[in-house]
């Protein structure tokens, strides 16, 4: 398949935020999704030669998700993941039998569902894994600052700069909308996968962290600048 060709993705999820930030996310990562909200509605909208892969909640309005995962799997043979706030064994059993390839908690971090997805299409069909959408780039560079996508590395003047998962994840994002104000909602969407609810101050904790080691000074930063009632900037100029 064409690198540069877009996955096409159907998602079966009742949540509209959820469904939405998913969409939101996946797209900028070279898919291209459609939506459906109810599980009647999907399988008879459903047409599997436009159709790569399948994220499906279990909790649907119209046809539960394993019902429409037994039907889809009829008559579709890309791989389904399943999407659910349930931790039951037996729902998991269920769906593996019911043709589901794999499992994924809610809420979970879009990141992680990426991940998950590049690695059930690689072990599903080793022809779109190998293919499957890179990131926007490989290789960000900002002055003296260097952001290695594929390889979760990131120098700073030469020197390694040692980031937890979340740490990248956040400092990736922002560089990726570098000269955009990013609010709390914005960046806390895209790392959490939830919505912000104005009172977690977890973004604020991992950008003070991401200044103390990228060497920004905390009370004037100038790398990851501070919007007053906004939120936050990466400057791409001021890396040197």
């Amino acid at each position: 398949m064409d690198a540069a060709k877009k996955l096409r993705l159907l998602l079966i999820e009742d949540d509209v935020r959820l469904a939405q930030l998913v969409r939101d996310y996946l797209e900028q990562e070279n898919f291209h999704i459609s939506i459906e909200h109810r599980g009647d509605t999907a399988l008879a909208n459903f047409k599997p030669d436009s159709i790569d892969l399948v994220i499906l909640d279990l909790m649907l309005p119209g046809m539960d998700g394993l019902k429409v995962c037994s039907s889809l799997r009829k008559v579709f043979s890309g791989p389904i993941l399943i999407l659910t706030a349930k931790s039951s064994d037996i729902d998991h059993v269920m769906g593996l039998e019911l043709g589901a390839d794999d499992f994924v908690h809610k809420p979970i971090e879009p990141p992680v569902l990426l991940a998950r997805l590049r690695a059930l299409l690689r072990r599903t069909h080793p022809a779109l894994g190998h293919d499957s959408p890179a990131p926007v780039a490989e290789l960000l560079k900002f002055g003296g600052l260097n952001i290695n996508m594929q390889a979760h590395d990131v120098k700073l003047h030469g020197e390694a700069v040692e980031l937890t998962t979340q740490e990248f994840d956040l400092l990736s994002f922002l560089a990726r909308n570098a000269g955009k104000v990013l609010s709390r909602d914005d960046i806390f969407n895209n790392i959490r996968g939830i919505e912000y609810d104005g009172l977690d101050r977890t973004v604020d904790v991992r950008i003070s962290r991401l200044r103390k080691k990228l060497q920004d000074n905390s009370t004037h930063a100038q790398r990851i600048k501070t919007i007053w009632g906004k939120g936050y900037l990466f400057v791409a100029e001021a890396w040197d």
